[in-house]
């Protein structure tokens, strides 16, 4: 791996652009999931990849991300699935428990072929995150440090104009930058035109094991009044990840204001029991909390041209789904696969991808808002549950795993199968 400082004290490049490729010159906002699992697929369909993140640098830890049905397929395509499981939590479990910590409901990670409340695939966000990098960053040329100042597209291609001065033009732009994206807010509108806040607020962060937990996850619920707090084991058995979510009717707490957030949270938790005092007093000394809105995004078209969105920043379910990693890495394989059989025309590329992937998206957006409902506090005119033990559910549970077709994508070029031939598929729509 080469490194060099395109502008001093601010952006750095990382990967080794090999030759000139006859592909087309994607550009991608965004090296969390997304975007690298989308650079991968790129790459692999001839394309000549650059990632722009504006963290200086991967971010480690986050949230336990999973991989359910056919998500688990795609990392099985990507021939990631030894790497992906060596970085797992190896979570056995969990256990919904009382304030006192008696166990209530016992759920094991091989429950529904591993596809149930505990997948079998569980990995902190910023492992997965470092494995796709690990994947990509020969092949993929990294730009850390640095962001979209602002783009113009044509009929032929986009100008693009970083923050850090520098200019390029690209014929594709893809937008892999989160919920709150800012190139989605550049070229589709404003984040409030498309945000659906659930009525929860999520809170996460890393502490000291000084609890005790060995592979299960505990999660203590007060339905009166609408807060939850979980601990759950990850690789490193001396810490562990703590969450907390509490109800919400809006949010106004900016994403970046990390004293106001933890002001919030230390507020809204206050008087809950089980362990949530003995979490909160290493509040102070997390290396990687994160507050935010639980939160949908909504559109109506994922692409403008030669722009388009992939993962939270066209289509986030919100955590509440338990599907946002794999919506991410389904559509990285199907909006590279169609950009390559479309022969890179965006039009017909970003059409077919979107006509594919949204009926995934809308069922796993559903799953995200029915369980939020689930966890609404409890009012004299709230709207009665529905009934989760109905044939209803599990056809939309079903739906959100396994309800997307993944092509073959027969003479489509890639560069990772013998003698170009196609990927096998084993997975049900």
């Amino acid at each position: 791996m080469s490194v060099e400082d395109s502008h001093p004290g601010h952006a750095i490049r990382t990967g080794r652009q090999e030759a000139r490729v006859s592909g087309p010159r994607v550009l991608v906002a965004g090296a969390s999931v997304a975007g690298p699992a989308l650079a991968h697929w790129l790459r692999r369909r001839g394309a000549e990849v650059t990632v722009v993140e504006w963290a200086p640098g991967l971010r480690p830890g986050g949230q336990a991300v999973d991989a359910r049905g056919v998500a688990r397929e795609v990392i099985g395509r990507m021939g990631l699935d030894a790497a992906v499981r060596a970085a797992c939590t190896d979570t056995a479990g969990a256990h919904t428990v009382d304030a006192d910590g008696q166990v209530l409901e016992t759920f094991r990670a091989d429950d529904d072929g591993g596809d149930g409340f505990i997948a079998d695939i569980e990995i902190l966000r910023g492992d997965l995150s470092q494995v796709l990098y690990d994947d990509t960053r020969d092949g993929v040329e990294y730009v850390f440090g640095d962001r979209i100042a602002g783009l113009a597209q044509d009929a032929d291609g986009v100008d693009v104009v970083f923050a850090g001065g520098s200019r390029r033009r690209f014929d594709l732009v893809v937008g892999a930058d989160g919920v709150h994206s800012e190139l989605r807010a550049r070229v589709f509108g404003p984040h409030e035109r498309f945000l659906r806040h659930l009525g929860h607020v999520l809170a996460f962060c890393s502490v000291p094991n000084a609890f005790g937990l060995d592979r299960w996850l505990l999660e203590y619920q007060d339905q009166e009044s609408g807060r939850a707090a979980l601990l759950r084991p990850i690789q490193d058995a001396t810490r562990a990840m703590a969450i907390f979510s509490f109800a919400s009717a809006d949010f106004d707490v900016d994403h970046r204001d990390v004293a106001a957030q933890k002001a919030l949270l230390v507020k809204r938790m206050a008087g809950l029991g089980w362990l949530t005092p003995d979490i909160l007093a290493h509040l102070d000394d997390t290396p990687d909390f994160y507050l935010d809105q639980v939160a949908q995004v909504v559109m109506d078209r994922w692409s403008k041209g030669r722009v388009g969105l992939l993962g939270d920043a066209a289509f986030s379910s919100s955590p509440m789904s338990g599907q946002g990693t794999g919506l991410a890495l389904v559509g990285a394989y199907l909006l590279a696969g169609e950009l390559a059989a479309a022969g890179w025309d965006p039009d017909t590329g970003f059409a077919r991808y979107e006509a594919r992937m949204r009926p995934f998206v809308e069922a796993n957006q559903e799953i995200g808002r029915l369980n939020a409902r689930s966890r609404a506090v409890p009012g004299p005119d709230a709207e009665p549950l529905p009934d989760f033990a109905g044939e209803w559910f599990t056809e939309l549970v079903g739906r959100a795993i396994n309800g997307v077709e993944l092509p073959d994508y027969t003479g489509v070029p890639d560069s990772a199968s013998p003698a170009g031939s196609p990927i096998t598929s084993s997975a049900k729509p």
